[in-house]
């Protein structure tokens, strides 16, 4: 019977991870589509190399800071459990290579690429599992405190401050650091529209990732018995909820439609275990309008040139999902409770400090030592993996 249980768990979980691995896919086609096509290839070969970099950063490093496991030397037995503590390193992998995949939306076409593999490593290496360490396995006693102090610990069920904010502020970091695309903002206030190459690709990105991210949220229960159908409705109603204010907020836009789903499901991980259906949906629609709004802004009036809004859609949608499970998490408002609003302001404002220093380490250290920026000329003509360069140099037209 046990052994029934843990190979349940186990292909549970396996199907969380491979959804989660899918939604790279979405990553992908979203880049792919907001880019200009000069761009494409460099997008779409920049996922699946960071993924790779990710896997192996995680592998050796990350995961024995989250979690203390180390795969060399003090692996569990390879069969205990069928297997258990292997496919859950490879479920939260999903979501550690997230974040470069997060942050490539934001320098887009202007970072060079092995220094961004670089980077890359870094961040999932050091800087990620810091943060989950304390979120997610209780690290340096944070958690315990906060417990004592507020009487609930920071929660946050599916990562919308240890996977989203962390992920948006890292790329705030980098996209800071990096500076704007030229010819982007001209010396005299104007600004140089870069329309995206691809709506239907675009909105394939956004549909990809909408599905993947009911195995994002609801297999973070990480195992059968635990799972709760509650997770997947109010998964649902926080997407609605962010369609429908991008929709109107957006005045029909497509590319605000299509990411408005993705600013709801955001923000609605942390709280998606304890929030009443309705809070979800309220948790939503907020986000959804505070992706325009401040993508808005930030393209605008901050002139930053944040290519696909990584900072509003994760860096803020996260922060406001850490701050949402405070509030309809609550018993008063319909939610389960056993949650602090104290204790979610701190840990969410925590995830955001260590993710804005910890990029600005990273992309600081790499820019004044390799160097980050690609040149005007490769810049011009498109990224490192130009589609120029595949059309003039590629094996497979020959």
């Amino acid at each position: 019977m046990e052994n029934l249980q843990a190979g349940n768990d186990v292909l549970f979980l396996l199907m969380g991870a491979v959804m989660v691995l899918a939604m790279h896919a979405g990553f992908a086609f979203l880049e792919l589509g907001t880019v200009r096509r000069k761009n494409q290839v460099n997008a779409l070969v920049k996922i699946i190399s960071d993924f790779s970099v990710s896997t192996l950063a995680y592998f050796f490093i990350g995961y024995g800071i989250a979690y203390g496991i180390d795969f060399l030397t003090g692996a569990p037995a390879l069969s205990e459990k069928n297997g258990y503590e292997l496919v859950k390193f490879f479920f939260l992998l999903t979501f550690a290579a997230a974040i470069p995949a997060i942050i490539s939306g934001g320098i887009a076409e202007r970072a060079r690429f092995y220094p961004q593999l670089a980077a890359s490593f870094l961040l999932v290496a050091l800087v990620y599992p810091l943060f989950e360490g304390i979120a997610w396995n209780g690290l340096f006693g944070l958690q315990d405190w906060l417990e004592t102090s507020f009487g609930a610990r920071f929660h946050d069920f599916a990562g919308s401050v240890v996977v989203h904010a962390m992920g948006g502020w890292l790329g705030l970091a980098a996209v800071l650091m990096l500076g704007a695309r030229r010819g982007r903002y001209g010396r005299d206030g104007t600004m140089s529209a870069h329309p995206p190459s691809s709506i239907p690709f675009l909105a394939l990105g956004a549909w990809i990732l909408s599905v993947g991210w009911f195995g994002f949220n609801v297999m973070s229960a990480q195992s059968v018995q635990a799972v709760s159908g509650l997770v997947a409705l109010n998964s649902l109603m926080a997407m609605v909820g962010g369609v429908l204010a991008a929709l109107f907020m957006g005045r029909n836009d497509p590319g605000f439609v299509h990411n408005g789903p993705l600013a709801g499901l955001v923000a609605v991980c942390a709280g998606s275990d304890v929030m009443h259906p309705v809070g979800a949906l309220l948790t939503g629609g907020v986000a959804g309008a505070l992706f325009v709004w401040t993508f808005t802004l930030t393209q605008n009036r901050w002139r930053i040139d944040d290519v696909l809004g990584v900072w509003p859609l994760h860096g803020l949608c996260g922060v406001w999902g850490g701050i949402a499970a405070g509030i309809f998490g609550q018993q008063a408002l319909g939610g389960i409770g056993g949650v602090s609003l104290s204790s979610q302001a701190i840990g969410t404002g925590l995830g955001v400090a260590i993710a804005f220093i910890g990029g600005t380490a990273v992309y600081g250290l790499l820019r004044a030592t390799v160097g980050v920026r690609l040149s005007p000329e490769q810049e011009y003509q498109g990224a490192d993996l130009s589609l120029h360069r595949i059309k003039s140099e590629s094996p497979y037209n020959e």
